[in-house]
């Protein structure tokens, strides 16, 4: 169980990184961006960041903070493409692999592994409670 969410922690941290480099380039092209959802998406992502960041804490503890964390972004994850595996979208580049058909396959990759991720972290916190 411990070392099931000290991996979902590893792979938050990885996520982490590649959202700090985003929203690095929200800051800097903010004033570019003209659709009003894009800029919603942009301001959410701070706060997500700062969620993430403090449930990844929560999770490596075992706290009850780091579940409901998680809970709290789960949504925001779906809606901001935030996913634990996301990196994995971009190997195909790593492989110099450009085109367009291995995105939407990762993408629902993604999609899968984040729900995956739901069910097993409701699954620990019920055996936790149980303790």
């Amino acid at each position: 169980m411990r070392s099931l969410l000290r991996s979902f922690v590893f792979l938050d941290l990885i996520s982490l990184v590649f959202m700090a480099m985003q929203l690095l380039q929200i800051v800097t092209h903010f004033n570019e961006i003209s659709k009003l959802s894009e800029k919603l998406a942009a301001v959410v992502m701070f706060p997500m960041f700062v969620l993430m960041i403090v449930g990844a804490i929560g999770l490596f503890f075992a706290k009850k903070v780091g579940f409901i964390l998680y809970y709290v972004q789960f949504p925001l994850r779906l809606f901001l493409w935030v996913f634990s595996v996301g990196f994995i979208t971009l190997l195909p580049e790593a492989f110099n692999q450009f085109g367009d058909e291995w995105f939407p396959i990762l993408l629902k990759l993604c999609f899968v592994f984040e729900f995956l991720r739901l069910y097993l972290t409701i699954k620990i916190q019920l055996k936790a409670t149980k303790n």
